[in-house]
């Protein structure tokens, strides 16, 4: 099923995303990419969220598979059509819908995957957690655009806190 989504998501880039102006989100690609490599190394052995498949299991083995399909595909894209829509509202009425609608497809994508048991939650990590978190990364997205160094910094802490806050260090065995 997750091939799927990413094939979707495909073809939404295909559509939508700016793919002529490429190079220029190319490092707020590597900021999400980077982001969720970070993720799945702190909460290797203490999970807060996995991925499971149910369509192509022999293909999609586990959840570090389907991350890295999702980090190939699905993430490129969802940068590539956010910022362009984004930074072209003329409005902060509009670049406001245009973020509460990604926030929604992100928010009822995980949902109905919790739903249909694509996706589950460990270690105190809870629903609500992942709207808090989905907000967050849909407003860095445009910081980290214009400011890498503002991004970073208040990734940092955000990973500070999510690491303190679910005691991940001690599981850094």
């Amino acid at each position: 099923m997750h091939i799927i989504y990413n094939l979707l998501y495909i073809l939404a880039g295909w559509r939508w995303g700016d793919w002529r102006n490429w190079k220029k989100y190319y490092p707020t690609i590597l900021f999400l990419i980077l982001c969720d490599l970070l993720h799945n190394f702190f909460a290797y052995n203490h999970p807060l969220w996995i991925y499971h498949e149910n369509l192509f299991p022999q293909l999609l083995l586990n959840h570090t598979t389907i991350s890295l399909l999702y980090l190939l595909f699905m993430y490129p894209v969802t940068i590539l059509i956010y910022l362009k829509y984004f930074f072209r509202a003329d409005k902060w009425r509009k670049r406001a819908f245009h973020y509460v609608l990604w926030v929604l497809i992100y928010i009822f994508s995980e949902f109905i995957n919790l739903q249909v048991g694509l996706f589950s939650h460990h270690n105190g990590w809870e629903m609500w957690h992942s709207i808090l978190f989905v907000m967050m990364m849909f407003i860095l997205f445009p910081i980290h655009y214009k400011k890498p160094l503002l991004a970073w910094a208040i990734s940092f802490l955000i990973i500070v806190l999510i690491v303190f806050k679910f005691d991940l260090y001690l599981y850094f065995k």
